[in-house]
Parts: structure tokens; sequence; C-alpha cells
């Protein structure tokens, strides 16, 4: 009775797809009736209520598969005989997730799908006495699945960064051993196994290609470009040369994708501009909207005469080159503690501590011990890094909440294991003017480590240095305001309760302000007090100080000529002079549309400057602004082209290089000391599965094998006239 239900039921399946055969038979014509009786609540009204009828569980071609829980409808064949989907969603309706569109159509449109067809076969087949295998097996190419399966575990390699050529052919072996038996139709001869270094690599390319596809294709329909450059040396030291690229979709979005890693024999102006254009070439990039270029300031990238920002506006002379913001700022904290003589040697002293502690178990061993006994955290010291811009900051953090259990540990083993190192150390750090610059930096630093954080976000633009950098000086000023009347809750605030404090630095005497018994300077005198400590101390180390970081940020960061201009963009724009606007749109319109004198865009201008005093954007902020200007979607881009190719020029412009650091810190991830021998294009293709691949379970896999099979292969399915591989 089931097989003949299940095959009146396809019968029926297939009539409602065709809507045109004819159904005779009293049981079709009871299900007629009945499907009328289920649908008599809709006619009353124009709309039936939505919801689910139990009489359609009585109807003859619905009963053989349908069921209802909380979750929506199901269809128990379907699931019972579940295939992978090919292509489209994951979670289809009726299958892996509830059919809550409660209507007759739908679940004739579902009897009618091939995916019904062919399970009702399978379930004929099995209620036959056939097996599950014999029931696929028309269904189902095996040869297809073992290549996609291939596809899927050398996926799931190269997106967790392992060894592939290693990997690969052992994940196969477990997979077949876990009981995925369609692996063994890889194995075709005793020399076609597709397990070989070879078809790794190719199969590897076309996983990059499958990824690269859609990301050029935006790149391609993007209105405004931006790429930024870097370069490093890896494992083998090889120099490595990576482009970052920047760029919008339709709907105004940025994004901000890893494009290419190439090997250049040297750091020359001419191979890395060389370098560039080749990838450009290859990777059909629009140079005509080329408008932002990123590096990390170095002399080979912005020399003046001959550098590689300079080669390439030779040829895109509307290209706008930027210095790193996060580099800037790295070398603005620098050269504030190389101005002030006390600030550098306690940035050597910072370093020297790390080392002290680092290269030794025995020494850490008596820190922790130490930190045990004053009830502080056992955390180690940090290391100050120039290549790490949060290095300090974090040093600072570290050292000021364990200074107590550094000091005794120092003493400890200056007296105990007479070690010299550590007398000259604890000689240096238990003075005043260490601890006051140790609370001095736990008060600075963490303004301008909130600035670092902001240069390297991912997507970061020149409204970054606009707005926080003036924030930054401000919050820096007014440390060197408050001067004696520190703000509370400061360090500085508390600097002389934690010196006074018996369970912390009170138990070390701390009362001298230079370094302990220094050859050649004379013995602190009695008469010194720490009143007078410190004010030497704000005059001499702290406000210095605090004037050379602010005279470094303001001349490396107030004057960004180009880029300054955007500003015209903003809101705040419309209540200033139009000389100052007009100013701004002359210098951009000269450099990116190549006419200072540009009539149109002065009367785009005037039309947008009203929708920012009353229109359309009057309460939005400047990014939403340029956002909604530069889609290709939005009517505002139609109305002022001009004001739109800018907002999507200032949105794509790199004002850091701080990706290309991002990739360098995968490169070193995936080419190790064990992988030392990845170069060229799989180097490059396992960053770009790496960095841009989707989650496994959303790759596009059937689009792998549609690549894969382009080529002849020996492998083929025992389908005849397959358009894949026949």
């Amino acid at each position: 009775m089931l097989v003949e239900e299940l095959s009146r039921g396809g019968e029926s399946g297939e009539a409602a797809e065709s809507g045109r055969q004819e159904i005779s038979g009293r049981e079709e014509e009871s299900g007629r009736e009945e499907e009328r009786e289920g649908g008599r609540e809709r006619k009353k009204s124009k709309h039936r209520e939505s919801g689910w009828d139990p009489k359609w569980t009585e109807v003859s071609r619905f009963r053989p598969w349908l069921y209802h829980t909380n979750q929506g409808m199901f269809c128990r064949l379907c699931r019972q005989h579940k295939q992978t989907p090919k292509a489209g969603v994951a979670t289809r309706p009726f299958i892996e997730a509830g059919c809550q569109i409660y209507r007759v159509d739908y679940l004739d449109r579902h009897m009618g799908t091939e995916h019904h067809k062919s399970c009702v076969k399978s379930q004929a087949l099995l209620a036959q006495g056939s097996s599950v295998m014999e029931a696929f097996e028309p269904i189902i190419n095996m040869e297809h699945e073992a290549i996609l399966g291939g596809f899927k575990c050398l996926y799931y390699l190269t997106k967790r960064e392992q060894a592939h050529h290693t990997n690969y052919p052992a994940l196969l072996d477990l997979a077949e051993l876990l009981g995925c038996d369609y692996f063994k139709k890889l194995k075709i001869g005793r020399k076609t196994n597709y397990r070989s270094h070879t078809i790794i690599d190719e199969m590897l390319q076309i996983l990059a290609t499958v990824v690269e596809e859609p990301i050029l294709e935006n790149i391609q329909s993007s209105v405004a470009i931006g790429i930024e450059l870097d370069e490093s040396t890896d494992v083998s030291v090889t120099r490595q040369l990576d482009l970052h690229i920047r760029y919008m979709d339709k709907e105004g979005q940025l994004y901000s994708q890893f494009l290419d890693l190439v090997n250049v024999g040297d750091g020359k102006a001419d191979t890395i501009v060389a370098a560039v254009k080749e990838v450009l070439q290859k990777k059909h990039i629009p140079t005509q909207n080329l408008y932002g270029l990123g590096t990390d300031g170095a002399a080979v990238m912005t020399g003046r005469l001959n550098g590689v920002a300079k080669q390439l506006q030779n040829d895109f002379p509307w290209l706008l080159p930027v210095a790193c913001a996060a580099h800037r700022l790295a070398l603005a904290c620098r050269d504030a503690s190389s101005g002030v003589t006390y600030m550098a040697t306690f940035r050597e002293h910072l370093q020297q501590l790390h080392l002290y502690f680092n290269n030794s178990a025995n020494r850490t061993a008596v820190l922790k011990t130490a930190a045990q006994s004053l009830g502080l955290q056992a955390l180690k010291v940090t290391e100050v890094k120039d290549t790490r811009w949060l290095s300090q900051h974090q040093a600072i953090i570290t050292l000021q909440r364990n200074l107590p259990a550094v000091l005794a540990a120092l003493a400890e083993e200056a007296e105990v294991n007479k070690c010299p190192v550590a007398k000259g150390l604890y000689g240096f750090c238990c003075t005043y003017r260490f601890v006051a610059a140790v609370y001095l930096q736990a008060d600075v630093l963490p303004h301008l480590a909130r600035l670092s954080k902001i240069f390297q976000k991912e997507n970061v633009n020149f409204l970054a240095i606009k707005e926080q950098v003036p924030v930054t000086m401000t919050c820096l000023r007014s440390i060197k305001d408050a001067a004696d009347e520190q703000p509370p809750g400061s360090f500085l605030a508390r600097l002389h309760d934690d010196l006074d404090a018996p369970a912390g630095l009170g138990a070390f005497s701390i009362t001298f302000e230079e370094e302990r018994h220094r050859r050649g300077r004379p013995q602190p005198q009695a008469e010194d007090t720490r009143e007078g400590f410190w004010s030497r101390f704000r005059s001499q180390v702290m406000e210095p100080y605090l004037d050379g970081l602010q005279a470094s940020l303001d001349r490396r960061f107030q004057h960004l000529d180009v880029l300054g201009a955007f500003q015209v963009l903003s809101p705040q724009a419309a209540t200033e002079g139009d000389a100052v606007s007009i100013g701004h749109l002359q210098i951009l319109s000269n450099k990116f549309l190549q006419d200072p004198d540009n009539p149109a865009l002065l009367q785009e201008w005037a039309s947008y400057k009203q929708h920012l005093l009353m229109g359309a954007f009057k309460d939005m902020d400047q990014l939403n602004v340029m956002s909604k200007l530069s889609s290709q979607n939005e009517e505002w881009g139609q109305l002022y082209p001009g004001m739109s190719q800018l907002a999507a020029i200032a949105l794509t412009v790199p004002i850091s290089s701080v990706n290309c650091e991002r990739d360098f810190s995968t490169m070193n991830r995936v080419k190790t000391d064990l992988r030392n021998r990845l170069q060229g294009d799989h180097l490059a293709a396992c960053m770009l599965l790496s960095i841009n691949g989707p989650p496994s379970a959303q790759f596009p896999y059937q689009r792998a094998l549609e690549l894969f099979f382009s080529k002849k292969r020996k492998i083929k399915c025992a389908q005849q006239g397959c358009k894949l591989c026949h």
C-alpha cells in the first residue's frame, strides 16, 4: 500500500507541476474535495488566516510525506533520503528547516521538485528490497562527490594555515577510514590517485581563483580604489612585497582585502614599482580609478625624487600618497622620548628589566614569589619594542601594578645573590624620579594607545586624523596644565599616597631623586623634600616631555595638505566661510579631477551645502553623509556626481598600512621553519584563502568543481553526457 501511495503521490506531483495533465479516479476526486474543504475557510474572506491546517495530512497526495512541528512543515521522505545541496542555500524548507508558509500551492510546489521525486523513487526501491546505495546510485555522481570532498579537505587545511602537502593525503585516508567510501573513486590506477603535490597545487590555485573572482569583480566596478604597500622578509630571508586593496561596492560599503604577495629581488624603488604595475595588470585593476597609496613612510616609498610614490605619480598624476598614521604616531612618541634625556634612559631601562627577568627562570620565579607575598598580580615584565606600537603602554601598565614586587625581587637578587645587574637596576628604579615617570606614563600612554588602536582599524579613513588627533592633544595638554592639582583618579594624583603606603612602595623608603650612589653625582641632602622632587620632575621631565609630544603630533598630523581638504564634505563645512570651502574644493578638483576651476563642482557644492544646513544631511555625521554620497544606488550620486566621486575617494584613500602588517603576520604563520620552501603563487594562494576566504561551510565548492573539470581529467563519472566531466 505504501508503494502504491508513493507512486500515486509521485504521479500527482508531476500533474501538479505541469498543471495540465488529467487526473482521474475516485480517490483523486475525493482528495480535491478534501482540499476544497480545507480551503473553505479561505473563501470566506479575501485572505485566509495563516496557520497549519491538520486536514492537509488527510489529503491522499500529502499523507505519505507531510508532517508538522512547532518549527513548521517537514517532508519525512526528503529528510530520510537527504542529499547535500550542490548549489544554493544550505538550509532548505521542508528538509533542514520547517516551511512556515502555510499554503497548498507550496505543498504542491515541493512535490514537483526533483529532490522530492528522487526521494520518492528511492523509498520505492527500498520497499522492493534494494539497498540505500542502489537507491542513490542513479542520483549521486560518486566521482564528483570525491572531488568535492577533496576540495573541502584541502580548503579546511589552508583555512587553518596547516601544511597542505603533508596533511592532505592523511586527511583523505582518515575520511575514508571514517566511512567516506567515495574517496576510493580517486584511486584510478597505480599512479593516479589525485594526491600528488602537483594536483594539490593545482587544486590550491582553483580554490584561490574561486575566492578571488568576486573580489576582482567588485574592484572593477568600484568608482575609487586605494592600495597599501609594504615590504618585509619571510622566514627564508626572502624579500616580499605585500599589496592590500581598498574598494567600495555599489551600496557605498567599504571593503579592505588582501590582493597579492610578490617576491622582489631587492628593495629598490624601481623594482617595487615594476612589481606593483605587474600585479595591477595581471589582476585587471582599473588604474584610472586608483586614487590612494598607503605606505609605511620609509624613504624608498616616499622619496621626493625617485621614491615609489613619486614614480607612480608620474604615471598616475591623480594618485595621493599617504604615510601610515600608526607609524607616524610611533615616530612622534619616539621623538618626544628622545628629546628628554631622562625619558630616553627610562625607556632603555624598561627593556633591560624585561630582559633581566625573561632570560632566567630563577629570576622569574623570584618575581612571582615576591608578587604573591605582596598580594599582587603575578605578571611578567613586558617587552618594549618599536615594531609593536602598544608594547610600551602594556609594559607600563604591568610595571605600575607590580612595581613593589619588581623592586623586592631586584633587592633580593642584589643582596642574596650579589648580582651586579640587579643592583644597578634597583639603584635606578628605587628612586622618586623613576616612580614618578612610571605614573606619568600610566596617565599619558592610554590616550596614545587609544589613538593607535583607531589607526589600526581595518577600514580607518582620514576622519580618524581629523577628529581624534586634536582630542588626544587636548588630553595631553590638560595633564600639563593640571600641574600640582592632578584630577582625582589619575595615577599622578595618588603618587605620594602610594609612596607612603607601608604595604606597597612605602616599604622601600624611596626618598632619592636620582640613581643611588651614581659616580660623579652629589649625594642627596637631608633637606630635600618630595615637594622639591616633584617640582624638579615637573620642570625637567614632565613638562618638556608633554611639550615635545604635542609638538611631534602637531608636526606629523596637523599639516595634511590634500588630505585635510576633504573636510569640505563634513557638516561643519556648511557653517564656514564659502572662501575656505571653495579653496578646499579647488584643491581636491585639481588633484583628482584634473580641473582646478570646475564650475559644475562649485554648483554642486552650493546645492549640497543647503542639504547640510536644512535638508536630508542636516542631522547626519560625516561618515554617513559620505557613504550615502558615494553609493551608486542612491539618488545623491546622480544629483552630485562630482561630490559623490570625491566622497568615494575620501573613503578609499588609505591613511595607514596596518593591513599589510596583518598580512605579514599571516605570512609568518603560514610560512614557518618547517614550510620554508613555500613561495611564489602558492604562498600568495595560502594567504588569500586564510585572509579572504569564507568559512568552510559557506565556500562555493560547486564553482571549484566546475573549474576543476574545465580541464580534461582521467576521473569521470558514470553518467553519459555529463556536462562537467565528459
